[in-house]
């Protein structure tokens, strides 16, 4: 295995809360109103410092996804999923965009979010744009 090399970012930064990856900025963020079932969970429109994995079709609660889970690059931890396509019309603006579930990662200044007891158990998706 070759060396590992990291992007790291500057400003308001989201970050592994295992391993304090860098990936990505707060002024990325298209929004804050998902859920998974650890949560919340937040819609970026880039993220650094992943890896993509296997392309799936899931049904989420705003229709059918192709969709692959995305892991640190420092260690190996699933922190979302990338929109690879939307099979439903009014869906398509998640393509090529990133969820980062807010129980994986630490948020600007160290901050963590801890999965509530009002967490999703299932399909995670939005609830509004």
């Amino acid at each position: 295995m070759g060396r590992l090399y990291l992007i790291n970012l500057e400003g308001k930064i989201y970050s592994c809360k295992h391993c304090q990856t860098h990936f990505a900025l707060y002024e990325d963020i298209v929004s804050k109103s998902f859920h998974c079932k650890h949560g919340k969970a937040y819609l970026f429109s880039k993220v650094v410092n992943v890896s993509v994995g296997v392309k799936e079709d899931r049904l989420m609660m705003t229709g059918m996804h192709t969709v692959a889970d995305i892991f640190c690059v420092g260690c190996g931890s699933i922190v979302g999923w990338k929109y690879e396509a939307a099979h439903v019309k009014s869906q398509k603006y998640k393509e090529g965009k990133f969820i980062l579930e807010r129980f994986k990662v630490s948020g600007p200044g160290g901050t963590n979010y801890w999965a509530s007891d009002e967490a999703q158990i299932g399909g995670s998706d939005a609830d509004d744009a």
